[in-house]
């Protein structure tokens, strides 16, 4: 089984929403039984809340689902996940940083890297401040990216 964890920061928006995106299209392939997901922030501030209400509608209006309560990344989440996918620049390098200069920076991506239309070092953008239309363009992005990334693990 592959195991990948999606990360942001508070882990109420941008990874529940790609979490939720990956877990769709893995059931949609048929592939429940070798891909597990699931999602962290690198920071505490929403600890065991639910995700953005507004994160949940705009997937729920897709068919999707993203649920579960917000935790944070520890380090030894990198023995449980084989992928450790960030939603930008800064928490890659916040993981980086709890990494150290083990063999778990190997495991470190950002999302968007497998986005084959998206530019080098791509992030998904924070829609927490902004409006309904930052959670659609969230899910577009994660949709792109999640394709790229299931492709790459059916490879």
């Amino acid at each position: 089984m592959t195991r990948v964890c999606f990360v942001c920061l508070g882990n109420i928006c941008r990874s529940p929403t790609a979490e939720g995106v990956m877990r769709h299209l893995v059931e949609a392939a048929g592939l429940g039984d070798e891909i597990a997901v699931d999602s962290a922030g690198t920071g505490a501030w929403h600890v065991g809340e639910p995700p953005d209400p507004r994160a949940v509608a705009a997937a729920a209006r897709r068919g999707i689902r993203v649920e579960g309560r917000a935790r944070r990344f520890e380090p030894g989440d990198f023995t449980r996940f084989d992928l450790v996918l960030a939603m930008d620049r800064s928490n890659r390098a916040a993981l980086m940083r709890l990494a150290g200069d083990g063999p778990e920076l190997r495991k470190i991506a950002l999302l968007r890297d497998f986005d084959p239309d998206a530019p080098f070092d791509a992030e998904v953008p924070d829609p927490y401040y902004g409006g309904p239309d930052g959670f659609e363009a969230v899910l577009d992005i994660c949709e792109a990216a999640c394709r790229g990334l299931l492709e790459h693990l059916r490879r």
